[in-house]
């Protein structure tokens, strides 16, 4: 398959995909009669009974199902981790777009969205979920189409333990707060700069990997046979 037509299959799965979901959710806020502009403060296992644990295994199996999808679609590790990436940002853009048409939600990038809860409650605005999800759709593309050109990502140690750091320092922006939420407690102030930090890191990570590849490949051709 070509690598434009590989690429629209997978967006177009994770868009459609995305509008399933979203359909769900607003069936669930109908059904529990919860505005989507009243997320916060959490409403406790009294208010949902085991809907908690179902919308656990909700998020489980929509990771479950992107993740196939970007192994199914790649041939490498490394390719499958690209299109993972791929398809996890396209749904989640997607994801937001459908409940705008939907229900006019969210009002805009500084609406505060409920990310996921494993193990503990995310949240930010949505911008910050959308930011990764554009980094992740561009990296995961130019990687899978350097890996079809035959000059694959250089993920060495370095680059993986900082790309690591930074997408953990991410993950911190969503859940510092996520005590005062299990609380009760609205959302404060959203740490932007440790999420600058870890989408730096991240970003520079990917990006002098996807560099050494290209430099790798072009060594390689200018060799002597």
């Amino acid at each position: 398959m070509r690598f434009r037509t590989l690429a629209l299959t997978v967006v177009v799965f994770a868009v459609a995909m995305a509008y399933l979901e979203s359909a769900c959710v607003v069936y669930l806020q109908r059904a529990l009669s919860i505005s989507p502009d009243q997320l916060f403060p959490l409403r406790g296992p009294e208010a949902v009974g085991d809907l908690a644990a179902i919308e656990v295994g909700r998020e489980l199996a929509t990771l479950a199902m992107l993740a196939a999808l970007g192994c199914l679609a790649g041939s490498r590790w490394l390719d499958r981790l690209a299109w993972t990436a791929v398809a996890f940002g396209a749904w989640d853009i997607a994801y937001y777009g459908w409940l705008w048409v939907f229900v006019g939600w969210p009002h805009s990038p500084g609406t505060w969205d409920l990310l996921f809860l494993i193990p503990v409650p995310w949240a930010g605005p949505v911008w910050a979920p959308v930011a990764v999800s554009l980094a992740l759709i561009g990296f995961g593309l130019a990687a899978a189409y350097a890996s079809r050109l035959g000059r694959p990502v250089q993920a060495d140690s370095k680059r993986f333990a900082t790309g690591l750091a930074g997408g953990l320092l991410v993950v911190l922006s969503f859940t510092l707060d996520a005590p005062g939420l299990m609380s009760g407690r609205m959302p404060g102030w959203y740490p932007w700069p440790v999420f600058a930090a870890g989408m730096a890191l991240a970003s520079w990570a990917a990006w002098t990997a996807l560099r050494a590849g290209a430099a790798d490949s072009r060594e390689a051709r200018s060799r002597p046979s």
